[in-house]
């Protein structure tokens, strides 16, 4: 499994060996119309995709797992920033009883790798970066606020304090069932470990419509081709349903100190809703994808259940797009 082949990029790119996506978290896109500015509250991310036509001479893409000796394998590396932020953002205090100020930068590596023959894949994903004030996330929202004409976010002096985040992230997938282009059923779990999040998550994923096989590849989901003697080009367009549930142990996100916290703190009486983590989690994502040559689009809509007891359920919509070469 730790040796497998790379396969030409042809088999599953017409020919394309690279993939840029441009992904964006934010859940003021709400298929409800009622945008908010809390909790998870913006995730921007940039991923470079690509295929290698030799076996990977890193030592870490030789570790990585892959699907067996005829293996679609597609390696890239990313950069993303975070944002958590309480429900108020115009009040200067801490608010211990709401999602606390957060930001995270970190840079990623992954291995997305397809067995077309048996149907299964496994993918990793390698997280370094940093949480506080060297994430950038304070300046950086309140420079979209400020663009945008919304409410200046007043409480980042309350956020929580840095510190290194390092995690690896593995998930194995499986088709249980399937309808030739129309309809496939996958089962899968990702587990998660290290400094920035442990947990454990089980999903099925249901996709129906007008679509290239799952296990195809990474990039055979998000581009088309050209059919056979033909100049046309072929289009994708398929919706998809994910439900999870998500054990989890930690998440530094949310959970951690705030050294430079202002008064007023926990009330009299009161206690803290930000160290009650909430172990179980259920999420679904709903969503479509259109693909047509190089260029694809998707929207997510997910909806989960409160990060924190006795906090609030939550709404994030997610834009990705896609270009191939």
């Amino acid at each position: 499994m730790l040796a497998g082949i790379v396969q030409k990029p042809e088999a599953q790119t017409d020919g394309r060996a690279w993939l840029l996506r441009v992904y964006e978290d934010n859940d003021f896109l709400n298929l409800n119309g009622n945008g908010t500015d809390n909790a998870y509250t913006n995730g921007t991310r940039f991923d470079l995709f690509y295929t290698q036509q030799r076996p990977p001479r890193f030592f870490i893409d030789r570790l990585m797992p892959k699907a067996g000796d005829s293996s679609l394998n597609v390696f890239g590396f990313g950069i993303m920033q975070i944002m958590v932020t309480p429900n108020d953002i115009t009040v200067p205090y801490d608010q211990p009883n709401d999602y606390p100020y957060s930001g995270a930068l970190f840079l990623t590596h992954t291995l997305y790798s397809y067995n077309s023959r048996r149907h299964y894949s496994l993918m990793t994903e390698l997280v370094a970066g940093i949480r506080g004030p060297a994430s950038l996330a304070e300046p950086a929202q309140k420079a979209m606020h400020k663009a945008i004409g919304g409410d200046k976010p007043m409480g980042w002096r309350n956020q929580l304090g840095t510190s290194p985040l390092v995690n690896i992230n593995v998930t194995a997938e499986k088709k249980l069932l399937g309808l030739g282009h129309f309809a496939e059923l996958i089962g899968g779990a990702q587990l998660s470990a290290g400094s920035m999040l442990d947990a454990f998550t089980f999903y099925p994923l249901l996709r129906i419509g007008k679509m290239e096989p799952y296990f195809n590849g990474y990039f055979s989901q998000y581009s088309t081709s050209r059919a056979p003697g033909s100049k046309k080009l072929k289009s994708q367009f398929y919706v998809f349903a994910k439900p999870e549930t998500k054990l989890v142990l930690l998440n530094a996100l949310v959970h951690g100190d705030k050294p430079h916290a202002e008064e007023p703190s926990i009330p009299p009486g009161g206690t803290s809703t930000q160290r009650r983590i909430r172990h179980r989690i259920e999420a679904i994502d709903i969503g479509a994808v259109f693909a047509r040559g190089p260029f694809s689009i998707s929207y997510t809509q997910t909806h989960s259940t409160e990060y924190n007891k006795g906090l609030y359920h939550h709404n994030v919509g997610n834009i990705s797009l896609y270009f191939s070469w």
